[in-house]
């Protein structure tokens, strides 16, 4: 438990104003910016894509929805590709927290190393898949129709989706980094990695084999390197799992087969592990070991029994905030968004149905479902619930009709 507080007490700072600056940008840049940038095969919609991924604050799951999304909407195959290598990997929350774990050298390094991944993925797939380009529309659609809000608005906007949905989102993982990172820490003896001492490229090997099949985001693999770090292994071994960890899971792998193909999900694989590869042996030949000293082994070195009072209220905000965001799950979501009266819902009952929506993992997913089915023609109104894995849709439209959009961004759907 001691090691689990040190580190959630070191990242909690970092991590309030990563969820703070990831609310700002989903309230105030439009989505529209996204998409806009991607459709062409070309080169520049794959460094485009790249670009908007790097900061984006969307965890593991999330990302892939919104990604196929994407694709639906005119994002070329390499550009999607870019999006899903870079996003992960990175974000503007993980950053301030790898900066505060890790120090500043690793949190510059990371989103270049991410950018660089993606171009490269993306930019590959492109050669060895070509296709025709497609346009994004961006006329009258119902799906890039923005409300205006006041500055206020948006405000309030943002410290939600910051601080209770992301945090809903992504919480559960990075507690589950956080104890196995103090598990590591307690229980692995110091002689565990000895085998790998000086022998970086075997270290890389052994966590890229652990990182690709595993399922953690990028925040919740911080507290993982750290642990790794201290205990003998590599920075470059802490890379490779910071890059795939992330960046590569059964779940990305499974969707990316199905929506984009058996070549482009190889492309998308070698991709990441290469990246991995390069640059973990550059970081351990090529930079001064000393630049990759986790900040808790220097603060334990000169600042023992240091009680930093701003830390431990961060770190309990953070937990209240963790607690609700829990209970806020737990409750769930579930009301009827008919906007008449509950009799009238009843009235219209021959035209609502209802379907379970298997895979989704987060709230983004949840949104990228409804809005998958939202663009059916006939639909009247849908509402997904992530908690219930449940879609209640109005409208006229068919179930197979239904059906295909939702398996279109990765998801299943049957009906109720």
């Amino acid at each position: 438990m001691q090691e689990i507080f040190d580190l959630i007490n070191e990242m909690s700072p970092f991590l309030l104003l990563g969820f703070l600056l990831a609310g700002l940008m989903h309230a105030f840049i439009p989505n529209r910016l996204y998409t806009h940038y991607m459709a062409g095969n070309t080169l520049k919609s794959v460094v485009y894509a790249a670009l908007f991924g790097v900061p984006l604050p969307l965890c593991s799951c999330g990302v892939i929805p919104t990604a196929m999304s994407m694709r639906k909407e005119g994002a070329s195959k390499g550009a999607t590709v870019s999006f899903l290598i870079a996003t992960p990997q990175t974000g503007v929350d993980s950053i301030f927290a790898t900066y505060s774990l890790l120090g500043l050298p690793f949190a510059i390094i990371r989103p270049i190393v991410a950018f660089c991944t993606a171009i490269i993925g993306g930019h590959a797939v492109n050669l060895f898949n070509k296709e025709a380009a497609t346009a994004v529309e961006h006329t009258t659609q119902r799906d890039y129709s923005e409300k205006h809000h006041t500055f206020l608005e948006r405000l309030i906007e943002a410290l939600r989706y910051g601080f209770i949905e992301m945090m809903g989102d992504i919480g559960k993982w990075l507690v589950i980094g956080l104890i196995i990172a103090g598990l590591i820490t307690t229980f692995v003896p110091q002689s565990f990695f000895s085998v790998f001492a000086g022998n970086s490229i075997m270290s890389i090997l052994l966590v890229l084999c652990i990182s690709i099949p595993m399922y953690v985001c990028a925040t919740g693999s911080i507290p993982i390197a750290v642990a790794l770090m201290m205990k003998g292994l590599t920075p470059g071994a802490a890379l490779v799992l910071l890059m795939a960890g992330p960046a590569a899971n059964a779940a990305s792998i499974l969707v990316i087969n199905k929506v984009l193909g058996r070549k482009t999900l190889l492309v998308y694989l070698i991709a990441i592990a290469l990246g991995a590869i390069g640059f973990g042996l550059g970081i351990d030949y090529l930079l001064p070991a000393e630049w990759f000293i986790p900040t808790l082994a220097k603060a334990a070195e000169c600042c023992d029994n240091h009680v930093e009072w701003f830390n431990i209220g961060c770190t309990i905000l953070l937990a209240l905030l963790l607690l609700y965001a829990l209970i806020d799950h737990l409750r769930g979501h579930k009301h009827c968004h008919c906007h008449e009266e509950e009799g009238t819902c009843e009235a219209h009952a021959d035209y609502i149905r209802r379907f379970t929506i298997k895979g989704m993992n987060c709230s983004h997913c949840a949104k990228n479902a409804e809005k998958a089915i939202r663009k059916v023609e006939g639909i009247e109104n849908v509402t997904v619930d992530l908690s219930s894995e449940t879609a209640t849709i109005t409208g006229t439209a068919s179930d197979e009709d239904i059906i295909s959009a939702v398996e279109a961004i990765g998801f299943s759907a049957i009906p109720l």
